[in-house]
Parts: structure tokens; C-alpha cells; sequence
């Protein structure tokens, strides 16, 4: 085991080091974490809708939907306002957040952001009226503007505030007199940076729709995104970015945030397709999205230990450290457990903290591709306790509360050995050598 450990802190290390500092992907991951207002406000949307949808449904509740049916329209103009146009926030979101990386003005970074973003897409639509397809020039369609846009909005995006900072770096600028407001020389400052990058793809999306006959965006859609999305369906995948999550926070680096442009760029996607394909009562058209990875893998895996500590441990320290844990751990906190017992790099429960996601992962993909529980839908915060949360991302499914309880059970399960395996070599050894060097 302490082979293993060696071998994994050598080669393993660095890497996620690497990727948690690297500019760019911090900027990406802060970027996806500054939209999760429009997704929660959303999924809220969507659940009240559902629920009032589902009582006159399922239970012939008539009167209740006649009186709450105004809430049905009201959750339809925020779900509109919200999630619908997720692709122009994260577009927005993607230019400060990689603009203030870059220590330039974030303004105007996510301006220059979100103006190549729509460059890039088609200016068109179709309306389909007598079952005629009509198309509408000078139009946006507002599927691009939602999911279907998330990785134009990633490229063109981060294309153009890469040139706004290079042009500002390169002192490409108009130099204004300090005695101007501050606002105002930031300003002017920032104009012709910004007007040089769009230029610029302005220029791009030309060449690009004069030789293929097509908008970037939608090139970009069927090449790039749709094959990436399908690819992040896979078991393998899943499974890999679960345990490679796991084995970050083994060394004590955030495994969520290591790994962000893997989950966000494309689970995220997922989800929020998932999420306006519920509001519009469609089929979910993806089975693992980042809520799933939330809900059914890395969320709650600490909390089996807790449950398994003050069942079998005979050691009053640790019991007393799990009782404290415990309600933070049932909120999804897992410091207290990560560090006070402590999980990180202590090789007795290297084996499950890793197989216990896994396989709880496993369980949840199996029922889900099987149709016994509902495909995610709703986004729920990271807080949401493990079995409340699939039950409300699963559009109010008793089934996935079940599941969770199945999961939580079997990861005790795995634990409890491990537990008294800790006790009996803490008896042997004295309590300080389990504390090692945090990272």
C-alpha cells in the first residue's frame, strides 16, 4: 500500500497540481461556478413547475392547478430568463473571470467575450407555421443561446479576450490623462483592444463561413460538441473522473476543482440540456450530467465513514470527531473528516475512499441506463443532504431516494472494515504518526 501511495504521489501529484494552478483552467472552473445562480434559479423553475404539473397529472388535482397555474406561467418566464440563455451568461462569466486572471479590466473582457460568442453563431431561425419550414434571416435561434452553445461560447469566447489581452499587453491602447475619472480612463483604456479582437473574429467567422458555407457555431455543434458529450456518457468516463477525483483529494487537492473543465464544459452541458429538455416536457436526452456526478458520486463520501466510525470504532477520539462531523457531514462538508481523522494521505483508507464513489457511481449509472430510476434533471446545490438531493434532481422520484439509501448503505458497508482495520493499528502506534504532510 505504501508502494502504491509513493508511486501516486509521485506521478499524480504534480499533474494535479498543475492543472489546479494553471491559469486558464482556474478561470474556467470560476467561470462555471459564477453561473450556478442562473442553474439553480432554473432548476427551482422547473421543479415547482413540475410539481404543480405532476398533482393535476398523477393525481387529478385540477383545482389545485387552476389555482396555482399563474405559478406555472411565472416559473416559465424565469426558466426563460434563466437557463434558456445559460450559454450568454457563461459567455459573459467565461470573459471576466479569464480577464481578471490575466490582471486586465474583467469588463471589458467579458464584453469582448459575450460579442464574439454571438458573432459565431447563426443570425437565423426557423418557424415552422402549417407545417411549413420558414426560415427568419436577422434572427436568433434560442437554443444557441442555451446549451446547444456552450462550447462556441468556450472557444470564440476565450479566443477573443485572449487577443483584448494581448492588445492591452502589447500597450495597444489609447493612453488618456490621469486626471480623467478612473472609470472613464479604463474606458478608453480598453476600447481599441476590445474593437481590434473583434475584428479580428469578426475576420475569423468570415474566412471560416466563405469557404464552408457555415456558421462556426454550428460546425462546431456537430464536430465537436455532440461527439464530446456523447463521450462523457460512457461508463469508462464516469468511472474515471470519479476515481480520479477521489485520488486528487486523497493528496489534499480539491478533485472537483482539479478536474472542472471536464465536468463543467461537459457534464454541465449535459445537464442544462437535460434541465430544458424537462422544463419543455421532452425525453432527457443524457443519462450522467454534473449533477449526477454530484448526487450519486463524490457528494456524501465522507459521510459512510462517519456513520461507519460511530458504529464500530471503539476508539472515543475518533467517535467523539465523528459526532462532531456528523451534521456537517449530512450537509456535505467533509473538512471536518478530510482532515481531523484524517483522510488525506492516510494510507489505511486510501482503498475506500476511492472503491466506495466508485462504487456507488456504478450502482447509480447501472439503474439509471435501465430506466428503474429517472435521468437527472434538476441542478441541486452541493449542500443538499445525499438522499434529499436525487430525489429533487430527479424531478420528485421516490425511486432515486431509494437508490441513495441503497448507496449510503453499501458504502458503510465498504468502510466498516477499514474502520476496524484503523483501531487495531492505531493501538499499535501511536496517534501522531497517522497525521502526515498536507498538501
Amino acid at each position: 500500500m505504501n508502494k502504491l501511495i509513493d508511486f501516486l504521489e509521485k506521478h499524480l501529484l504534480p499533474l494535479a497540481q498543475n492543472l489546479a494552478s494553471t491559469g486558464w483552467l482556474v478561470a474556467l472552473r470560476d467561470a462555471f461556478i459564477s453561473t450556478l445562480p442562473i442553474s439553480l434559479t432554473g432548476s427551482v423553475a422547473v421543479l415547482v413547475k413540475s410539481l404543480i404539473i405532476a398533482a393535476k397529472r398523477d393525481l387529478g388535482w385540477k383545482l389545485f392547478y387552476q389555482l396555482l397555474s399563474p405559478a406555472v406561467d411565472i416559473c416559465n418566464f424565469v426558466w426563460r430568463g434563466s437557463v434558456a440563455m445559460f450559454a450568454l451568461f457563461f459567455a459573459l462569466s467565461w470573459g471576466y473571470q479569464l480577464a481578471k486572471n490575466c490582471e486586465v479590466d474583467p469588463l471589458g473582457g467579458a464584453m469582448t467575450s459575450v460579442c464574439a460568442f454571438l458573432m459565431s453563431i447563426a443570425n437565423y431561425a426557423y418557424l415552422f407555421k402549417d407545417h411549413q419550414k420558414i426560415k427568419l434571416d436577422q434572427a436568433f435561434n434560442i437554443k444557441q443561446l442555451s446549451t446547444t452553445g456552450m462550447f462556441t461560447a468556450l472557444l470564440f469566447g476565450g479566443l477573443g479576450v485572449s487577443l483584448y489581452v494581448l492588445f492591452i499587453k502589447a500597450r495597444i491602447s489609447l493612453h488618456i490623462s490621469a486626471s480623467m475619472p478612473p472609470e472613464q480612463v479604463v474606458a478608453f483604456e480598453t476600447s481599441i483592444p476590445v474593437m481590434l479582437s473583434l475584428f479580428v473574429i469578426g475576420g475569423l467567422n468570415y474566412l471560416f463561413q466563405t469557404v464552408t458555407g457555415l456558421y462556426f457555431g454550428d460546425w462546431l455543434l456537430e464536430i465537436i460538441q455532440k461527439p464530446l458529450l456523447d463521450l462523457g456518457q460512457g461508463f469508462i468516463m464516469v468511472l474515471l473522473v470519479t476515481a480520479l477525483t477521489q485520488l486528487f483529494w486523497f493528496f489534499g487537492i480539491n478533485g472537483a476543482s482539479a478536474l472542472a473543465p471536464v465536468i463543467g464544459s461537459i457534464w454541465a452541458t449535459a445537464q442544462n440540456a437535460n434541465l430544458l429538455a424537462a422544463a419543455d416536457g421532452k425525453m432527457i436526452p443524457y443519462l450522467w450530467t454534473s449533477s449526477s456526478f454530484i448526487i450519486y458520486g463524490v457528494t456524501g463520501s465522507c459521510l459512510p465513514l462517519v456513520i461507519a466510525t460511530l458504529l464500530k470504532s471503539q476508539r472515543s477520539d475518533r467517535r467523539t470527531l465523528a459526532k462532531l462531523a456528523l451534521a456537517p457531514a449530512v450537509f456535505n462538508i467533509n473538512e471536518p473528516v478530510l482532515y481531523g481523522l484524517p483522510i488525506i494521505l492516510n494510507p489505511v483508507y486510501f482503498i475506500p475512499f476511492v472503491t466506495a464513489p466508485l462504487a456507488n457511481v456504478s450502482l447509480s449509472y447501472l439503474v439509471t441506463k435501465l430506466g428503474w430510476v429517472n435521468r437527472v434533471q434538476a441542478s441541486v446545490p452541493g449542500i443538499m443532504p445525499p438522499i434529499v438531493g436525487p430525489y429533487l434532481a430527479c424531478n420528485y422520484d421516490w425511486r432515486a431516494l431509494l437508490l441513495s439509501i441503497v448507496n449510503l448503505v453499501i458504502a458503510v458497508l465498504i468502510w466498516l472494515p477499514f474502520v476496524k482495520a484503523s483501531d487495531r493499528m492505531g493501538e499499535k502506534r501511536p496517534r501522531s504518526s497517522f497525521y502526515m504532510p498536507q498538501y
